[in-house]
């Protein structure tokens, strides 16, 4: 059954599309949407073998011309050396403003394929087909696009809508179960900002085989919640900070992980990680913490990591994009389906975790 969920703000609308099988109708969606003109398909390595054709022959058969970039896959690609390979191909295909760019692909596609968009010729049209759980539960919805630098996770970025957003949640199927596991944290943080019967929903998950049976419930559920919030609030100025709940302990801990953790199992850390540490300070009651354990372990989803707390940790604290003016605000849980912000210094953050993190772990 198809599910559209829209996303507003102040100078773009769109629909989030949720379908399953919708690939297979890709062209008939874009031709709703676009006229006829050249379409770059931005893909990857992992997904290219097994998408590829298959859309080229959708926006074929839908009259559009069809180009292909397959870059390496991983989060490595997020750099300035592969948004200036992407941007010279749209150059070298004499790309226009009535051309289009097709990110079919995780988080890392979507957020590079982005960027190029919003930057190339000051802006061309972009349709988002994430084909991991993270991407589909998060990043391809709400705008951000980024690149990684030495110092820090997305530390070059714009806001940039896209036109369209295209779920299947068949294509999970392809995936390696830890894809779909390290997607589920991000699923979780969403449940635990909401509560109510999105939170009841997570109740039912207990491995991969239940993340594939409630897929589009868990999907549109996230959606929903994420296209609210970036509705009231595009570019993260109040409201939309409260997605970043387990993001700064986790972009913490994935950048010290130096690749051996994936995003997804990142934020499951930071997101508990934050639970007991605000429930220490008697901020959060009791007992959240343990139902957010419960919820990420069903799964098999981390809650530590040796990484954490290490030199290499903190100093991929105070690249923090968030930081203003010296202050950091945490988003923490009182409880389930309340958040809350706390704003502090960074360096009374870091002495407060260098002093507590050591204790719970």
């Amino acid at each position: 059954m198809e599910q559209t969920i829209k996303v507003k703000t102040a100078h773009h609308a769109y629909a989030v599309k949720i379908i399953p099988n919708g690939l297979s109708q890709l062209g008939i969606y874009l031709s709703k949407i676009w006229s006829k003109r050249q379409i770059a398909i931005i893909t990857d390595e992992n997904v290219a073998p097994i998408y590829a054709e298959q859309v080229r022959q959708q926006l074929g058969s839908a009259g559009f011309t069809a180009q292909l970039l397959v870059i390496p896959a991983g989060e490595r690609s997020k750099s300035w050396q592969q948004l200036i390979k992407l941007i010279d191909q749209l150059a070298a295909w004499h790309f226009t403003r009535s051309d289009g760019i097709l990110a079919v692909g995780g988080g890392v596609i979507g957020d590079l394929a982005g960027l190029a968009a919003s930057i190339y010729l000051r802006g061309i049209s972009i349709v988002q087909v994430p084909t991991s759980l993270l991407a589909q539960v998060d990043s391809s919805v709400g705008g951000k696009t980024a690149i990684d630098l030495t110092a820090g996770k997305n530390l070059v970025g714009t806001f940039y809508q896209p036109d369209l957003v295209l779920i299947d949640p068949t294509v999970l199927q392809t995936l390696p179960e830890r894809l779909v596991i390290e997607g589920y944290g991000e699923v979780i943080k969403c449940a635990a900002l909401v509560g109510s019967n999105f939170w009841q929903l997570t109740s039912k998950i207990h491995s991969v085989a239940d993340i594939y049976k409630f897929s589009s419930e868990l999907i549109a559920a996230s959606v929903a919640f994420k296209a609210k919030v970036v509705t009231e609030d595009e570019t993260e100025t109040h409201q939309r900070q409260l997605l970043n709940l387990g993001h700064t302990l986790g972009h913490a801990v994935e950048r010290a992980a130096a690749g051996r953790l994936f995003h997804g199992e990142a934020v499951a850390i930071g997101l508990y990680q934050i639970c007991r540490l605000f429930e220490k300070a008697k901020l959060t009651v009791s007992p959240t913490t343990e139902q957010v354990a419960q919820r990420l372990q069903a799964v098999g989803l981390p809650l530590t990591d040796e990484a954490l707390a290490t030199p290499a940790f903190y100093a991929a604290l105070t690249h923090d994009k968030k930081i203003h003016d010296g202050r950091l605000t945490l988003i923490y849980l009182e409880k389930i389906g309340q958040p809350n912000f706390y704003p502090w210094s960074l360096k009374k953050v870091i002495i407060w975790l260098k002093r507590e993190l050591p204790t719970i772990n």
